[in-house]
């Protein structure tokens, strides 16, 4: 049986996996990092990076997980936020993502894949989708409640339409860097928010 510090120190060793592995996406991109790159860059074999994930795709499934809770943590989404303050964040988001594109390469391909059955993202990107709708749209739900935002706005819908207009921003921005995916964000809100 595994002691306290050897499972804290197992811990500590997937945490800075997974840091060091987003540097390394990011910068090196997501086509041109290697198993092999990775458990170099953290002094292991590549069996032994394995063995804190199983496979290459569950080890960037949880990569996704970790730029996730960074960038949650930048936003900072909650309901008491003022509309003005909740674009604000989102456009934060997103123009962080244009510094690193290897990440939203992978997010982008790892979110085509996990449409199949059985792909180790899949849970992910189902559970990703759902806390993000659910979150913008109890934004909407509160700032209708206090009259900053139009009755007429259907919440689930923008929570929606904001998740497809960001992914699909990012894809058209891999095939030209000039789209300004912070820009069409700030737009789009603002049309749908318009009273």
């Amino acid at each position: 049986m595994a002691t306290r510090g050897s499972y804290a120190k197992g811990v500590a060793k997937r945490d800075e996996i997974l840091t060091t592995a987003l540097e390394v996406i990011a910068r090196n991109g997501y086509r041109k990092t290697s198993i092999r790159d990775l458990a170099a860059e953290v002094e292991l074999s590549q069996t032994g990076l394995l063995h804190y994930f199983g496979t290459k795709e569950e080890l960037f499934a949880e990569v996704l997980r970790k730029r996730d809770e960074i960038d949650g943590a930048e936003l900072g989404v909650d309901t008491s936020l003022t509309p003005a303050a909740f674009i604000d964040g989102l456009v934060k988001v997103v123009k962080h993502n244009a510094d690193v594109p290897g990440l939203v390469q992978l997010y982008s391909q790892f979110s085509a894949e996990a449409a199949e059955p059985g792909h180790p993202a899949r849970e992910y990107f189902q559970e990703r989708y759902r806390q993000y709708r659910d979150i913008v749209a109890r934004f909407v739900r509160a700032q209708q409640a206090m009259g900053a935002l139009p009755a007429s706005l259907d919440a689930d819908s923008t929570a929606a339409l904001l998740a497809a207009a960001t992914d699909g921003l990012q894809t058209q921005w891999m095939l030209d860097d000039s789209i300004d995916m912070a820009a069409h964000i700030r737009y789009l809100w603002g049309r749908l928010t318009a009273q």
